[in-house]
């Protein structure tokens, strides 16, 4: 199943490997998890682009598409960097997620178990890099991704931005006509949103917020907030970031997460568009 069309739902976040981190399962063998799932998935990696993993994968004819993290080591915030992955990604119908960086040089203590995947990032780790200068002001390089989103079809993801950064890009995408700005993950410790704000940030209607399940897992957000999100705020995309050894394999996070949808009392229809028409209109 290469049409995303055909999805009964869509994760637009999940971590196989290779990557930065040792990853339960590699390309292939999510995408075929997906396929068995009657799903479509998002690969993310922390090292830089799947978008190459991603056109073997629907070669394969598995339900996999892409997206690029620009941390330092995949060369940072650079539009060539976006241009060869929408180049390894192919000509079609899904847009390419472009995640502003994911490592920031910003300290939290992760609740995670986890291992790097090669010594050299054991002796060089991925260098620091924000979407801010020192001033706080917006780099010139962030503004001309955004920009890019006007002529290519991709997705702007705010990566690890913090609360501030996130409200400047949410700016700037409404003053450079950005089609569609995904939120990643706004519940995290590095960005700390919760749903009152996030309703407000989602008048814009190019805003879409996606809502992991792993923010939840991890006791990083608490459940009333992680309920209101789920049922209130508009344009939520409802995402796994799973991946990660220690953690839900994706048929455990499929049964969980129905679990949940019953305690909050989503209807059918709310779980539908949380799982599949937002992620499919912000991907397409």
């Amino acid at each position: 199943m290469t049409d995303i069309a055909q999805a009964a739902f869509i994760d637009v976040h999940y971590h196989a490997g290779p990557d930065a981190f040792v990853r339960r399962r590699s390309v292939l063998d999510a995408g075929a998890r997906y396929r068995e799932a009657g799903g479509w998935v998002v690969l993310k990696n922390h090292l830089g682009c799947t978008a190459a993993q991603a056109w073997e994968a629907r070669q394969a004819g598995l339900p996999v598409s892409a997206s690029i993290v620009l941390n330092e080591i995949a060369g940072g915030i650079d539009r060539r960097a976006v241009e060869r992955s929408l180049c390894q990604h192919g000509e079609g119908p899904v847009r390419l997620i472009v995640h502003f960086p994911t490592v920031t040089g910003r300290k939290h203590a992760s609740r995670l178990a986890r291992e790097r995947s090669h010594p050299i990032l054991d002796r060089r780790a991925i260098a620091p890099c924000t979407v801010s200068d020192a001033d706080g002001r917006l780099k010139d390089s962030v503004v001309d991704i955004l920009r890019m989103a006007r002529d290519y079809p991709l997705v702007i993801s705010t990566g690890h931005a913090n609360r501030d950064e996130v409200y400047r890009l949410v700016d700037a995408a409404i003053r450079h006509d950005v089609p569609r700005l995904m939120l990643n993950q706004p519940a995290n410790p590095l960005t700390g949103l919760r749903a009152a704000e996030l309703r407000d940030i989602a008048s814009a209607p190019m805003v879409y917020v996606e809502q992991t399940a792993l923010t939840y897992l991890l006791g990083y957000q608490d459940a009333d907030d992680f309920r209101a999100v789920l049922t209130d705020v508009p344009r939520v995309v409802y995402s796994s970031d799973l991946g990660q050894t220690s953690q839900p394999d994706i048929p455990d996070w499929l049964r969980t997460s129905s679990t949940w949808f019953d305690a909050f009392g989503l209807s059918r229809e709310r779980i539908d568009d949380i799982t599949r028409v937002q992620p499919l209109a912000l991907l397409t």
